[in-house]
């Protein structure tokens, strides 16, 4: 039978290879340098398996340690959730966290969310925004919104639309595109997806160039540079529907490409809960009304 396992010890575990740093795990527990590298070595002996190399800067993980992790924080993470169902003798209470890619977040997520949480007082929505890497159970997450193809071989994937590429840029720059050749003569602001260009200009025709301008991490961040009269943008248009409204963004051309769509995901093994299941129906639910809208005009 596998001896005991004393909570502090695998709190202790948990905490440092987070950061990486047994005395940044110190600081969060309120407990010592010194205590923090006792418990974990006390786990690794009643293991009987190594899980840091321990280096002069810091910590590494073993194999052992990297397979422990994402359990180890995947379980606090659901004892803090149950935990807050007690606070306040609130029983119902429950809290949500959403990771998404920060322009789904901020273009189209945001927008919509007064109303549902009008609708689930219940629960208590935490949202993080990321550039699409993402670690479902290191972070604590119970559903991740990613932009791709859906190959994600540890999650579930559910399509909620596809998002192809056009090119946006200012009303000042739009009065000089008369033909995508003319793009030659701009600056073209780039994604960390660095294909997406030479894939634009192959479905208009046109023989891709090197492309040298500024990359971005976020296609919020590169259109708000296009806004800004910076460059020319290649990015999901629907995402910017109410820059392109208000006057802020043009479409020149009609040419789109297909780079990837959005995907609700989340852990195979991850129990659903109910306030999983209400954010699962409200989202799917708006994202059919998205496609349904985007079939109307």
């Amino acid at each position: 039978m596998r001896p005991y396992l004393p909570l502090n010890a695998l709190r202790a575990f948990e905490s440092s290879a987070r950061y990486l740093s047994f005395t940044q795990a110190a600081q969060e527990m309120h407990v010592t340098q010194a205590a923090v590298s006792q418990q974990v070595r006390m786990l690794e002996e009643r293991l009987g398996t190594v899980l840091f190399k321990r280096l002069p800067r810091g910590l590494e993980m073993t194999d052992e340690g990297r397979l422990l992790f994402p359990v180890l924080t995947n379980a606090f993470a659901h004892i803090e959730a149950v935990l807050k169902q007690f606070e306040h003798n609130h029983h119902s209470h429950e809290v949500l966290t959403i990771g998404a890619v920060g322009t789904f977040a901020v273009s189209w997520l945001m927008p919509r969310l007064k109303a549902f949480r009008e609708n689930n007082s219940f629960i208590e929505l935490r949202l993080l925004t990321n550039n699409n890497l993402v670690n479902l159970a290191a972070e604590g997450l119970d559903f991740a919104i990613r932009f791709g193809d859906g190959s994600w071989p540890t999650t579930q994937n559910i399509l909620l639309f596809e998002a192809p590429l056009t090119v946006l840029c200012s009303p000042d720059i739009a009065q000089r595109l008369n033909h995508p050749q003319d793009l030659q003569k701009e600056t073209l602001l780039r994604s960390y997806r660095t294909e997406e260009w030479n894939n634009w200009l192959t479905t208009a025709g046109l023989e891709p160039w090197i492309i040298s301008g500024p990359m971005f991490d976020s296609s919020r961040l590169m259109v708000e540079a296009a806004i800004l009269g910076e460059g020319v943008a290649l990015a999901p248009g629907q995402m910017f529907s109410r820059e392109l409204a208000a006057g802020l963004l043009v479409r020149p051309f009609d040419h789109y490409v297909d780079a990837g769509s959005y995907w609700l995901t989340s852990l195979k093994s991850r129990p659903t809960t109910p306030a999983m299941q209400c954010f699962h129906d409200w989202l799917i639910g708006e994202a059919t009304n998205e496609k349904q809208a985007s079939l109307i005009t």
